[in-house]
């Protein structure tokens, strides 16, 4: 099994919103890398769910947890033309960008914010907290995964 971190802006789509709707396809990634990591995914990994854009209310961080319930398929967003995400170079027959289906875990009583993350030594070389990491989807090490399932559980 392997680990992930998917950024989302909570206005847009939260953990609330996935508590909610029990599952959804995570569309909209239009980075080369993070598709990438996202055709790695494998049904039954588990996803952090990290809110970004944080207010001093609800700052920056890991808000839950999620997993993955379907293999990487064509992002449906990139044919809509009435969609932010469409892309007209795409096809049904070479699409180029691809999603998952992911499903709610849990979301956490204390998210663990960026600051934690940032400033925990066990978290050290974690890609979120690499100075320009703006990826939205990341993997996570077993290790730090763990460590931050401990941070949220305290």
């Amino acid at each position: 099994m392997s680990h992930y971190l998917l950024k989302t802006e909570p206005s847009c789509y939260s953990i609330s919103d996935l508590q909610k709707d029990k599952k959804t396809s995570w569309t909209g990634i239009r980075n080369y890398q993070a598709r990438n990591f996202m055709r790695d995914m494998k049904v039954g990994d588990q996803v952090f769910i990290y809110h970004s854009n944080g207010t001093p209310k609800a700052p920056a961080g890991v808000y839950g947890l999620a997993k993955v319930v379907g293999k990487a398929h064509a992002d449906e967003t990139q044919f809509l033309k009435s969609d932010d995400h469409y892309n007209p170079k795409a096809t049904r027959e070479k699409p180029i960008w691809e999603c998952v289906d992911i499903a709610f875990v849990k979301k956490f009583k204390h998210p663990v914010t960026l600051s934690e993350i940032k400033f925990e030594p066990k978290l050290s070389g974690i890609m979120l907290a690499q100075r320009g990491s703006r990826l939205s989807v990341q993997p996570v090490s077993e290790k730090h995964f763990g460590e931050i399932l401990k941070l949220a559980a305290e």
